[in-house]
């Protein structure tokens, strides 16, 4: 009798069918429909999005009808893209993002698993970027860093393919210890026999120009100098002879490679330079009494993009100089400090994982890429990939997500530690420097995981439960000093207000605790491997749990539920004034399918310098101009945040409704 044996998933195909159903249960389910898009940044990336289709105009970036040129396109073009093939929504909005992280998450299972010969690597590689706090919080905004982090990642993983390609392909036997690629080596072959002493294959460097190029399409000038910083360093600390360094630089096609990437990166820049040249007679940036001046801008006398882009956005905001002031730099301290909650609870591992780069090995004097292994010349790439973008970034302004750049680097570090570690305890070997470190960082976890889950203990016993219906807003306690971070709000909350994340909270106190405890007492039992899937369990309820916060939060941050209120009573010849900054109230742009928005007060921020230009529509009111609109019998909505005092208006003003301390006010009463 013959018998069939169902095929078996190879470790490689689990670990991607393990990501796939992780990323789709917490980035491309829920998380893409709730909760509404914030204001600020986030909607107002959506709504550029949605008037480039609506301008049908793919080359000049438009917010609220005003040319809005600091940005660089791709993540505009596939949210444009994503509309019309979905139509204009939140989750429309959301998945390209949500596309990019899936794309990321499975290149670094990719590169771990190639890198360390090892499928377990991969898997905790992916693990880690999914379960990431950082990645995810930051991809709720429609921000362009994931994509960075794509790019960067795509272009160095083509670079350490030519470093590490062989003059022989060895077949790849199914097991998991193997590379499944052939750009990959056994981890004891030295670098002598690889091919740095020959041309590198033109497709890689190709490849890397061609992400350098989409890179510089997604964030400017940085999408070309971290990746070019990073390598220039890398051959520097394995060549150590400017001769070899230049030789190398040589073989990898820097001629045919540039103009790669110049056919990709060039026809934006050179179509938006011409659709918006300079306008009037600006002023010069110049240099007096110590200090550089900053020409502003005119109505009618404006530098054009070439200006405005590279100069104003990329040199000058670098340098503290950008024009607007309208921007604040998060501290050098926290900064860093935030980046151990970024990747939290891996960050404990990361300093034995720093500790695996050999750095002073690469520094001694005469060393050659010859005396450093494959695994070493790897660690060196990842540690400079690691430091360069948070050394780049301490030295200019800064926003807490910009250290995103360097996340995949920390994390596939990491996940190399581990990943020994792993196999350290599973092979017995006596002494095992792995496996008792990583036993004194379960200890500090369970520690720290404790403490975590106390406090959010003591605010569940502690916290008055919430009243239903009670507005959020009215509980809170405003910082505006603190609203510079992407969520500084969130320092908005205090005891009174906790009452309202009892869920979250208890989820957060549950998680903590016991994936802490179960870490300590399976790597007491030498079980590493369990203990870090526990971590990571505990991890994604914790994301799960920001989740739900962020949820319940949102109406703080987003004036969606007001623009459910008059949407349904909106006619085209109404009116709707934001009295303050168009960020402030800008999803109801969005929401509301209106770029004709009304700005009191608020001729700043990212509609500033378009404003300049002849022909920005005339939507600036000031209180003269809004008290003979007030009278007009048309009608007016007045999106007012309540915190701040009410503008003198003539005639009655109606009430029409309130969320998240914001309301709408309007010059005739509600007909419904």
């Amino acid at each position: 009798m013959q018998t069939t044996t169902s095929p078996t998933l190879s470790p490689t195909a689990k670990n991607r069918l393990i990501l796939f159903v992780l990323w789709l249960l917490f980035y491309a389910t829920l998380t893409l429909f709730v909760p509404p898009l914030l204001d600020d940044a986030d909607s107002v990336h959506a709504e550029v999005a949605r008037e480039m289709l609506l301008r049908n105009d793919w080359v000049t970036l438009y917010a609220n009808g005003i040319r809005y040129l600091e940005k660089a396109p791709i993540l505009y073009w596939s949210m444009a893209l994503s509309f019309k093939l979905f139509g204009v929504n939140t989750a429309a909005a959301r998945l390209p993002i949500a596309l990019t992280v899936l794309s990321l998450t499975l290149l670094l299972e990719a590169f771990a698993r190639r890198a360390f010969s090892s499928a377990r690597a991969g898997l905790y590689a992916g693990l880690m970027l999914l379960s990431s706090f950082g990645m995810f919080i930051f991809t709720r905004i429609l921000l362009p860093d994931a994509d960075v982090c794509l790019w960067l990642t795509l272009a160095l993983f083509f670079y350490w393919a030519t470093e590490t390609q062989s003059n022989q392909q060895d077949p790849a036997p199914n097991n998991q210890k193997t590379p499944s690629s052939p750009f990959s080596a056994a981890s004891s072959r030295r670098m002598g026999t690889m091919l740095s002493t020959r041309d590198a294959s033109p497709t890689l460097c190709w490849l890397f120009a061609i992400c350098c190029a989409l890179n510089v399409l997604t964030k400017g000038l940085i999408g070309i100098v971290f990746p070019i910083l990073i390598v220039l360093t890398h051959l520097i600390l394995t060549r150590r002879n400017l001769g070899a360094v230049i030789t190398r630089i040589r073989q990898l096609h820097p001629i045919s490679s540039t103009i790669v990437f110049l056919l990709i990166a060039a026809p934006w820049h050179i179509l938006i330079a011409l659709a918006n040249p300079t306008q009037g007679h600006p002023g010069a940036l110049t240099f007096a009494h110590g200090h550089w001046s900053v020409p502003l801008p005119t109505d009618g006398n404006v530098h054009g993009w070439l200006w405005f882009y590279f100069v104003n956005e990329q040199l000058l905001r670098y340098l503290n100089l950008r024009v607007p002031r309208d921007y604040d730099t998060v501290p050098l301290p926290l900064f860093w400090g935030l980046i151990l909650i970024w990747i939290m609870p891996w960050s404990a591992f990361l300093y034995r994982a720093f500790a695996t780069i050999p750095w002073r090995k690469a520094l001694r004097p005469r060393v050659s890429i010859r005396t450093l292994g494959q695994r070493e010349n790897t660690l060196l790439l990842l540690g400079l990939w690691a430091i360069i973008p948070v050394l780049f970034f301490s030295l200019s302004t800064r926003q807490e997500y910009y250290v995103l750049p360097a996340i995949p680097a920390m994390i596939l570090l990491i996940a190399a530690w581990l990943d020994a570690e792993a196999t350290e305890a599973e092979s017995f070997a006596v002494p095992n420097p792995l496996v008792r470190s990583g036993q004194r960082i379960s200890v500090v976890l369970l520690v720290l995981g404790s403490l975590a889950a106390l406090t959010a203990g003591f605010f569940l016993l502690h916290a008055a439960p919430s009243n239903p219906g009670v507005d959020l807003a009215s509980l809170l306690k405003q910082n505006p000093g603190d609203y510079a971070l992407s969520f500084g709000h969130f320092l908005d909350l205090n005891a009174q207000a906790m009452g309202a994340f009892h869920d979250p909270l208890l989820l957060t106190a549950i998680a903590l605790f016991t994936g802490t405890l179960a870490n300590w007492l399976l790597r007491r039992a030498y079980q590493p491997h369990a203990a870090n899937l526990c971590l990571a369990a505990a991890t994604f309820a914790f994301v799960l749990a920001a989740h739900v916060g962020l949820q319940i939060f949102s109406p703080v941050l987003s004036s969606r539920q007001l623009a459910a209120a008059i949407g349904p009573e909106l006619k085209p010849s109404d009116i709707i004034i934001i009295h303050g900054e168009y960020e402030s109230a800008s999803t109801l742009g969005f929401y509301l399918r209106r770029n004709d928005l009304h700005i009191l007060d608020g001729r700043s921020s990212n509609l500033w310098y378009g404003s300049f230009f002849p022909d920005a529509p005339p939507i600036f009111e000031d209180a003269l101009s809004l008290k003979t609109r007030w009278l007009e019998p048309r009608r007016i909505f007045l999106w007012q945040n309540l915190s701040e005092p009410l503008p003198s208006l003539p005639g009655k003003a109606f009430f029409i409704a309130e969320s998240g301390g914001k309301e709408i006010i309007s010059n005739q009463p509600n007909p419904y």
